[in-house]
């Protein structure tokens, strides 16, 4: 379960496939003029990437590795093309406002490229998982812009107006040049997140590195210091108060200073 759930965090968040990775940019651009239109193109395609992850996954033992790509498009095109009758039969206005850009999500990047990496070399429920996660990740980056571009463009969130009638309405943000600024603006903002973010972890790994340091340091101390005073009583009960001449000296008590002192004394 945490792998899943790792996975959907990475797919959302940390490896998000539009402002992270970059894939996927022609639809990004060409249909967040809307929310309703961002939300649609982000479903179409996570069902297509959740389907085609676990037959490529199924598949992955017999398709050979010469025509693998060319293997993967057949697989993709077909679940394209069932989405795309699905949403002609059943959501014909936003089929509509989509448009070419539903049929050219067989050649869409994020798909091909979790073919690719991850279906063709795991199983079918990681696949699926991968499928939906970086799905997610592209609805919700598509999700990004489309309200900021409807919001700036024309005031309105779902056709709900937001902003007071008195907003002057900046189509440019309606417009492709629009669609650049946005991703860029909004592309910008997530790399400063997830700099602060490393940032705050890098930080948190350094405290709790010196934490676990210290106890030990001072562990270490009373060895030391125990150590140093017991070598500093073994040298000064290895060494008396009055030390004796060393042999061989004039002050050396040998025989005939002792008979010396002993003739002195009969004298005295």
């Amino acid at each position: 379960m945490n792998r899943y759930i790792k996975q959907l965090k990475e797919g959302i968040l940390d490896q998000n496939p539009t402002l992270v990775q970059l894939l996927g940019m022609c639809p990004t651009l060409a249909t967040t003029t809307s929310l309703e239109n961002a939300f649609g193109m982000g479903m179409a395609a996570t069902a297509v990437l959740i389907c085609s992850n676990v037959f490529i996954s199924l598949l992955r033992k017999f398709i050979p590795r010469q025509v693998r790509i060319a293997a993967y498009i057949v697989i993709v095109s077909g679940f394209v093309t069932a989405v795309e009758l699905l949403m002609r039969a059943y959501l014909y206005s936003l089929y509509q406002a989509l448009g070419l850009f539903i049929p050219l999500i067989v050649v869409n990047c994020i798909i091909l490229a979790r073919a690719e990496a991850f279906a063709s070399k795991n199983k079918v429920l990681p696949s699926a998982m991968d499928g939906l996660a970086m799905g997610l990740g592209f609805t919700f980056a598509l999700c990004i812009l489309g309200t900021v571009r409807e919001l700036l463009g024309s005031g309105s969130v779902l056709g709900f107006r937001v902003l007071p009638e008195a907003y002057p309405e900046m189509v440019v943000f309606l417009l492709p040049p629009g669609a650049f600024l946005t991703l860029g603006f909004v592309i910008a903002a997530v790399q400063k997140l997830r700099g602060m973010s490393e940032e705050r972890r890098r930080r948190r790994a350094g405290s709790g590195a010196r934490q676990s340091a210290e106890p030990a340091a001072a562990g270490t101390e009373p060895a030391a210091d125990a150590a140093v005073i017991s070598a500093s009583g073994a040298a000064i009960s290895g060494v008396p108060g009055d030390a004796a001449p060393a042999a061989g000296s004039p002050d050396a008590d040998t025989p005939e200073r002792q008979a010396a002192d002993r003739k002195e004394d009969n004298k005295t």
